[in-house]
């Protein structure tokens, strides 16, 4: 079945960097576009970041300029990449994979979720 597994959160402060993966196994990843969502303590699950089959980007307003999304389809693997964190980064961030929605960021089209890592940014 459809599996996915995030990794690399943790606690940085404030500036510092993260990357996150995420491994993918039980379908063809490459027929199948990507995103990255996040719920910050106690707010609704908001969409990060998207990239299509192709590798067509795009990111929600608050992260622009400081994440990059991109995939490894040879590893099966979808990143994403958090320079200059804020404290309003802190989150567990998910990855999730849809069949025909590509580059959506509302979540309510998206298949598949993976269970989340944490990521905490101190000031």
């Amino acid at each position: 079945q459809v599996q996915l597994v995030e990794s690399g959160g943790g606690s940085v402060q404030a500036g510092g960097s993260l990357r996150l993966s995420c491994a993918a196994s039980g379908y063809i990843y490459s027929s199948y576009c990507m995103g990255w969502f996040r719920q910050p303590p106690g707010k609704e699950r908001e969409g990060v970041a998207a990239i299509s089959t192709r590798g067509m980007t795009t990111y929600a307003d608050s992260v622009k300029g400081r994440f990059t999304i991109s995939q490894d389809n040879a590893k099966n693997t979808l990143y994403l990449q958090m320079n200059s964190l804020k404290p309003e980064d802190t989150a567990m961030y998910y990855c999730a994979a849809t069949r025909a929605y590509c580059l959506s960021l509302s979540g309510g089209r998206y298949n598949y979720w993976g269970q989340g890592t944490q990521v905490t940014v101190s000031s």
